[in-house]
């Protein structure tokens, strides 16, 4: 005799033990998943009322009873049986128990297969507005600290050596664009998940007068997917919205990683908040820039789940497979890193201190105005390798001594080669030389304004797209 808690016991004279139902249970990491397995069975309901393929008493009680189970889950008054094998079965075991023959009717014209391909769009598009709303804030934040620190001078590095001085506000705009590029791979995964695949039932369609575009204009997709067999077995929107997680995670652990260097002493450029720190339980004076250590370290659980949602994927046959069971636990932990990673960076960001006097120390040392007076030579009509020689041996004289390129006089200059021009300290100058950077995308103050125009008006598209989608500005 069947287990009368399977979906699919008629063919079968026994069932699998408690290993297999244990090894094969996905209900522990899929119950997440019960809002939209709620919504979804509420909107085939309807339509299968709507076509007359169950009554209308009959999709009433449905829906009521999935009403009260969707608020019984939220309040913790209903807890998921162990021996359900996924959230599907659960709430359909749970319904029937409550509403009778209407339950059993539910399923009348899907499959597992198409059902559970539903939730996990649904699931995704939400996940990835979700995620868009956290990458605004992280991008506001970012504008806020380019706004509020305009003048601040600091060094640009090249091979983490001092290259030349930018603004920190050119710094912090990098992140920013990087951002905006997060926020449109994440509108991408939107894109890619917002196909309603329900209809499709098990591979083939059904034999059933279904009205997908009903349910599609229910749920709020925007079209209904072309082909059965694609359908249940497509989790390409996964791998989009997984790897929108992981390039985001990636561009996180930079900045974190430059959170890290700037709060050491040796730099000093910033100080972390105290309640984005912690310290050490041996040594009283240590103040840990753990919270970004943390966003640098978990980015390796990203990568890792990508590449463990595209290792299941490969070489699958057509069209299900129990094999995709394995993607939900990857997607869901990418997506749960990325949004915890992207709340801690905007906590770090908006409330650590710019120290702007030792970034601009900072931009005094390493010699970063060579290559400007190198160009002031070639200006002079000296070829440019030439220059490049000239100035060399000029930072390799200075280091021997100790000094810096603003501390040596025009005679100094000139005593190593005389087409140095009378304006020649001008070309060592810290803010000359960042004003000097006045090409498109430079940083000089000039161009980092207009930066921050067109940031402000990215920012506002990525706002009205979110509120478009109805999600609230947070």
């Amino acid at each position: 005799m069947s287990d009368d808690r399977t979906l699919w016991g008629g063919r079968f004279e026994s069932t699998p033990g408690a290993f297999q139902r244990s090894f094969g249970n996905s209900l522990p990491v899929d119950k997440r998943l019960y809002a939209e397995d709620v919504a979804g069975s509420i909107a085939h309901a309807r339509m299968l009322a709507r076509q007359e393929i169950i009554s209308a008493a009959d999709a009433e009680a449905i829906e009521v009873g999935l009403i009260a189970i969707l608020a019984d889950i939220e309040s913790g008054a209903l807890v998921f049986d162990s021996a359900d094998e996924d959230v599907h079965m659960a709430i359909e075991s749970e319904l029937t128990r409550r509403v009778g023959d209407a339950g059993r009717r539910l399923h009348t014209a899907r499959s597992r297969n198409d059902q559970v391909a539903t939730d996990m769009r649904m699931n995704a598009r939400r996940a990835a507005l979700e995620l868009s709303g956290h990458v605004a804030r992280v991008l506001r934040t970012l504008l806020e600290l380019a706004e509020n620190n305009t003048g601040v001078v600091m060094p640009g590095y090249t091979h983490l050596q001092k290259a030349q001085p930018v603004l920190f506000s050119h710094h912090m705009l990098a992140y920013f664009w990087m951002l905006v590029r997060d926020a449109r791979r994440l509108k991408r995964a939107y894109k890619a998940a917002d196909l309603l695949p329900l209809g499709s039932a098990a591979l083939a369609g059904t034999t059933f007068p279904i009205d997908r575009d009903s349910v599609a204009q229910e749920l709020g997709f925007s079209a209904v997917s072309p082909n059965s067999l694609d359908a249940v077995s497509d989790r390409d929107y996964l791998v989009d919205l997984t790897y929108a997680c992981t390039l985001g995670m990636v561009h996180l652990s930079r900045l974190a990683e430059e959170l890290v260097l700037w709060s050491t002493d040796e730099f000093g450029f910033i100080t972390l908040d105290d309640a984005w720190s912690t310290g050490s339980s041996i040594m009283p004076q240590k103040k840990n820039p753990d919270f970004a250590e943390l966003v640098r370290g978990k980015t390796g659980r990203t990568v890792g789940d990508l590449t463990a949602l595209l290792v299941m994927l490969k070489g699958l046959p057509l069209a299900y497979n129990k094999d995709m069971q394995e993607d939900k636990e990857p997607v869901f932990d990418a997506v749960d890193t990325y949004s915890g990673s992207l709340t801690a960076v905007a906590g770090m960001l908006s409330t650590m201190r710019v120290n702007s006097d030792r970034m601009r120390a900072g931009a005094l040392g390493g010699f970063m105005a060579a290559t400007d007076l190198a160009d002031h030579l070639a200006s002079k009509g000296v070829p440019f390798r030439e220059a490049h020689e000239v100035v060399g041996a000029l930072v390799l004289a200075c280091e021997r001594d100790g000094k810096t390129l603003q501390d040596l006089t025009l005679a100094e200059l000139k005593a190593v080669s005389p087409a140095f021009g009378d304006d020649a300290l001008s070309a060592v100058d810290i803010d000359a030389v960042v004003a000097r950077r006045d090409t498109l995308g430079g940083t000089a103050p000039g161009r980092v304004a207009e930066q921050l125009a067109a940031a402000r008006e990215a920012l506002a598209r990525d706002e009205e797209w979110l509120a478009g989608h109805g999600l609230a500005d947070d």
